[in-house]
């Protein structure tokens, strides 16, 4: 329970009032006596981390998220001005771009997930400084304190401890609690599809794989049951849709051919998509990438999904598509968290921010990354969902608090008189996707309407290799990486199912 020991503060609560007094020791085991900081209410009291006391205590700063925002504004701020507390069901850092290539086994998992004590050391080794392993569930701005509730593994382990309530209060609160994979309420698509936004979806995905292709080699499997087991289809033509399919693509030519013979004419990948893919993309990009991915054995097909069965899609005109693996990449939107916060909110639902990031009307609020878009009053269009706009987010915030803290703000209610400087503004810097075969696009105007220089092929894929390799945070995943990469190039994939 070493958790629910780091929740054990140096605080508890008196009896006759509401302020926050220095305890002897922290227990080491459960019990009647735990001297916890203790938050009260009629019915409830949970345990948590009391306010900070100025003058003895440096400010907290807590954040609420692991994304690519909140782990670039940890990265940046100055552990010296505050105390970091981050909340998070994860306690890693996922590199998106890469997480495709896991899928196929063209890299291991540990190679894109990046801990968050690397990160940010401060939360391993700084006494006020913590990693909770939980998920908000609840914020109050006027109280300066955030409800949060542990993460466990009850579903899959029926001795899974109970999850635990706690209250957290802030200083300055950064809300960094990302999106959620997008179902338009279609019937169907949590039951039976796989996202591919986290590991453990990943993982899922290359098991299922897997699991496929040893099954269609069973005998006594119909013909039609091993085109359907082996039929992969995927939902969504956008950057993750198209590379998830460029990936496959490869991992069939180059693998399953060698390695799976007797099943190699059954496999197949089929990418539906409503409109264009990858719509963002310059024409002449798009079009190379039709026809890459159809050069591939990729089948393109445009239409809407209408409804998901256990072993079928059908689309909006009727037509039906077996499947044997179905994976879902059409874009996020608001979590439910993210919904039930009344907070001001940006067109689509996200967490309406002013131009400094901050959460207009409450002190000490601020939100980055895909949870959160430009309010209507500020001029500003909604940013799209994209790793390079939490990212700089993340940094601007990060030199933004290191200079409320400098200038004495960084306690709550304290930063009202501070001049924040400049706003934040973003520029485009290009997009880039794969698409199997050593091949790629690149896509460095900064937006659709303007011109710029865009690039295809091999030269492509080495640009789109090469930045990616520098973006990996630390040189321990850097080399994990390049390593994968030889190592496939040279012995193939791992097709192991583990």
């Amino acid at each position: 329970m070493a958790w629910l020991r780091t929740l054990c503060r140096v605080y508890r609560s008196s009896s006759s009032t509401s302020s926050w007094i220095m305890a002897n020791r922290c227990p080491s085991t459960l019990s009647a006596d735990m001297r916890f900081a203790s938050f009260s209410s009629a019915s409830t009291a949970y345990a948590g981390l009391g306010p900070t006391r100025p003058g003895v205590d440096k400010p907290r700063l807590v954040v609420l998220g692991t994304g690519w925002a909140g782990c670039r504004m940890m990265k940046g701020v100055d552990a010296g001005l505050y105390d970091i507390v981050c909340v998070s069901p994860r306690n890693h850092m996922v590199f998106t771009p890469l997480l495709a290539s896991t899928c196929v086994g063209t890299l291991e998992f540990r190679s894109v997930a990046e801990p968050i004590g690397r990160i940010q050391p401060a939360i391993s080794t700084a006494p006020g400084s913590y990693f909770f392993l939980a998920s908000c569930t609840a914020v109050d701005p006027d109280e300066h304190t955030v409800q949060c509730e542990t993460v466990t593994d009850q579903e899959g382990d029926k001795d899974s401890p109970e999850p635990w309530k706690f209250k957290l209060s802030y200083d300055k609160l950064v809300i960094a609690a990302g999106a959620e994979a997008s179902t338009f309420g279609i019937h169907g698509v949590k039951e039976h599809a796989i996202f591919l936004r986290e590991v453990h979806h990943a993982q899922e995905i290359r098991r299922r794989l897997l699991l496929n292709l040893m099954l269609s080699d069973v005998p006594g499997i119909s013909e039609d049951e091993k085109k359907r087991l082996l039929h992969c289809v995927v939902i969504g033509g956008g950057p993750t849709g198209v590379e998830f399919s460029g990936e496959l693509s490869d991992f069939i030519k180059k693998d399953v051919h060698d390695r799976y013979s007797h099943v190699k004419d059954y496999i197949h990948v089929t990418l539906i998509e409503a409109n264009e893919i990858l719509s963002s993309f310059d024409v002449r990009l798009r079009q190379y990438a039709t026809k890459q991915l159809t050069k591939s054995g990729v089948h393109l097909v445009r239409g809407v999904v209408k409804d998901v069965l256990p072993e079928k899609v059908i689309l909006n005109d009727g037509s039906e598509i077996p499947y044997g693996l179905l994976v879902w990449s059409t874009g996020v939107g608001p979590s439910p968290f993210v919904r039930s916060l009344e907070f001001p909110k940006s067109p689509g639902g996200r967490i309406g921010i002013d131009e400094w990031l901050r959460v207009p009307s409450m002190q000490d609020v601020f939100a980055i990354g895909d949870c959160s878009g430009f309010l209507e009053s500020t001029g500003k269009p909604v940013l799209p969902a994209l790793a390079q706009v939490a990212e700089r987010q993340g940094k601007y915030l990060a030199d933004l608090l290191n200079q409320i803290g400098k200038a004495g703000g960084g306690y709550a209610n304290s930063a009202a008189d501070i001049q924040l400087g400049d706003p934040f503004v973003y520029r485009h810097l290009g997009s880039m996707a794969t698409v199997g075969r050593y091949k790629a696009l690149v896509d460095l105007r900064q937006s659709k309407e303007s011109k710029g220089l865009s690039l295809t092929g091999f030269v492509s894929w080495f640009i789109w290799r090469s930045a990616y390799l520098t973006r990996v945070i630390s040189w321990r995943n850097r080399f994990y990486v390049a390593i994968n990469w030889l190592t496939t190039f040279v012995f193939g994939r791992d097709i192991s199912r583990i």
